[in-house]
């Protein structure tokens, strides 16, 4: 899955316990008639993706979402869900630079023709 948007906060890289859990946060205002502000979690080596990432930026990110149980004292079971993110892209950096055209008269004296026979069916 992926969902779209602008960067509203990144946080700093978390460490959790002995074996050294990383985590890091961010959120993301999505594109729509009623904007979400999804909180996304990037775990382990992914958090390392955010470095190149500024809040305000419009970005793309892929995600997973997870879902678990937790069973409480009272032997009642609880649900959490979680967004994780595995990619993130820039999307303005994927826009073409040079988006002049040529002018018409180059277009109209293009040579369409060629020595190869036209064998399309239509």
């Amino acid at each position: 899955m992926e969902v779209t948007g602008k960067i509203k906060l990144i946080n700093e890289t978390q460490t959790f316990g002995a074996s050294g859990f990383r985590k890091r946060e961010l959120v993301l205002t999505t594109d729509e008639q009623y904007p979400q502000m999804l909180m996304i979690e990037f775990v382990q080596d992914k958090c390392d993706l955010l470095n190149n990432y500024a809040v305000g930026q419009d970005v793309k990110i892929s995600i997973n979402l997870r879902g678990r149980e937790w069973i409480n004292p009272e032997g009642v079971a609880k649900y959490f869900n979680s967004i994780q993110g595995w990619r993130i892209e820039n999307l303005h950096a994927a826009a073409p630079q040079n988006t002049e055209l040529p002018p018409l008269e180059e277009l109209q004296a293009t040579d369409l023709s060629s020595d190869e026979p036209d064998d399309l069916p239509f």
